[in-house]
């Protein structure tokens, strides 16, 4: 194995945190999204944060779930937008992958926040973000469970968290595309649903559909920025999307959006919304239809 230095570093960096199962998440599920006040309504806030990605899902529960940090520390101005002053609990924070613009800011985030559960793939890689992002996972005694299999989180008021990739175990391990070791995840609430894929590319999408996983959803965050290395139309025709969230940045270097991603939404009758274009964007549920304040 390549790096086998940085791996048995990794390695004892992550055999020290408090790695649990996910039916122990399960469990403690039940005191985390039933002990807060009922919402009638899910409220989705996809973070103006650059070129990157994050998400603050708030559920009817009224609990708090970040999907991703975006790059640096710019997430902490449109976080605490989206949050009460008073709030300053996270109660599920999920690393899709550690690409840096997916990990950054989650540091800050911990630094400021009370987390009290964290999933992620355990995936090796040597960025020293990543790498102080572990660090400060262990030092505050966080719970972190590896996803490696299909799970649903029970999140109360019927609404769950479906974890849908990585269908293998990643923790410890040299992936070539970090990309496609994403953690792909389908949030449900009573009628509507909401499929967030990281930045899992084309390869992936294919594997979702071999193994006939259900991706229609009505709110799509369109994997790896509305690269042309996603959304194929085979996945696009089965998602289905009312609309399309874009996470990327202003005159970003990447090209990102690409205009065949664009075109290939434009197809599938999805409103496709951006962030360098319209900044931070809420999405909300009452349970029977998506809208976008």
């Amino acid at each position: 194995m390549k790096n086998k230095p940085l791996v048995l570093f990794v390695l004892s960096v992550t055999s020290v945190i408090a790695f649990v199962s996910l039916s122990f998440w399960h469990l403690t599920a039940n005191y985390f999204f039933t002990t807060q006040a009922q919402n009638r309504e899910l409220i989705i806030s996809f973070l103006d944060i650059g070129q990157g990605d994050a998400a603050l899902i708030k559920t009817p529960a009224g609990h708090n779930i970040l999907i991703d940090g975006g790059p640096g520390t710019k997430i902490l101005e449109p976080l605490s937008k989206e949050l009460s002053w008073y709030d300053k609990t996270i109660d599920l924070m999920i690393l899709t992958h550690p690409h840096s613009d997916h990990v950054d800011g989650l540091i800050p985030v911990l630094k400021r926040y009370e987390v009290k559960q964290i999933l992620s793939t355990g995936v090796v890689h040597s960025s020293p973000t990543y790498l102080a992002w572990l660090d400060l996972v262990r030092e505050q005694n966080i719970p972190l469970t590896i996803v490696d299999r299909e799970q649903t989180i029970d999140l109360g008021s019927d609404c769950c968290l479906q974890l849908i990739y990585p269908l293998t175990n990643l923790s410890g391990r040299e992936v070539t595309n970090l990309n496609n070791s994403s953690i792909v995840a389908r949030l449900l609430y009573k009628d509507t649903s909401f499929l967030f894929m990281g930045d899992a590319e084309i390869e992936v999408e294919q594997e979702l559909i071999q193994v006939a996983v259900v991706l229609k959803s009505d709110v799509l965050k369109a994997g790896h920025h509305g690269s042309d290395t996603s959304s194929s139309k085979e996945f696009l025709d089965l998602v289905r999307p009312e609309f399309a969230i874009i996470s990327s940045g202003i005159d970003n270097s990447f090209g990102h959006p690409s205009r065949r991603a664009l075109k290939r939404l434009e197809r599938v009758g999805a409103s496709i919304l951006r962030t360098d274009e319209l900044g931070t964007i809420r999405i909300m549920s009452d349970g029977k239809t998506c809208f976008f304040p």
